[in-house]
């Protein structure tokens, strides 16, 4: 299993989600339930393999109703599991990314309209370099 955009691959077994290969990959994947198909922020998007994977469920369908930017390859990743051998892609939504790097302390949130990664911001803050470079480094004239 490859998660994108950083590039971290895994191999994992049949029956295992894809929540639990980002967990044991250390992929920056949010998941605000702990992975039981009560909230929308482990939201991805299953670029290749989607055939290797599990049905969706009407838990799924109902709480993917709640995540931001909805395509039809979104999945849960606490709910999508692989069920067959195979090479499975998978892009983190911007949200499930900034819920991991809030929920770990790693950055701060990023406000709102901000279309900054929130690790070009977190190392920025930390690094003590102003926003002009950051926007720089973004590819954004501020």
């Amino acid at each position: 299993m490859r998660f994108e955009p950083d590039g971290i691959e895994i191999e994992v077994k049949a029956g295992t989600t894809i929540l639990e290969a980002a967990e044991a990959a250390g992929a920056l994947l949010g998941s605000a339930c702990g992975g039981v198909c009560a909230c929308s922020t482990c939201h991805v998007y299953v670029n290749e393999g989607s055939d290797g994977l599990s049905d969706m469920d009407e838990c799924e369908e109902d709480n993917l109703d709640k995540a931001f930017d909805v395509r039809r390859n979104s999945r849960l990743a606490c709910q999508a599991r692989l069920q067959a051998e195979g090479r499975i892609v998978v892009t983190i939504s911007p949200a499930s990314r900034q819920t991991f790097l809030t929920s770990t302390g790693i950055a701060a949130p990023v406000a709102k309209g901000d279309r900054r990664s929130p690790l070009l911001v977190f190392f920025g803050r930390h690094l003590g370099v102003g926003d002009d470079f950051v926007h720089e480094v973004a590819g954004q004239s501020s």
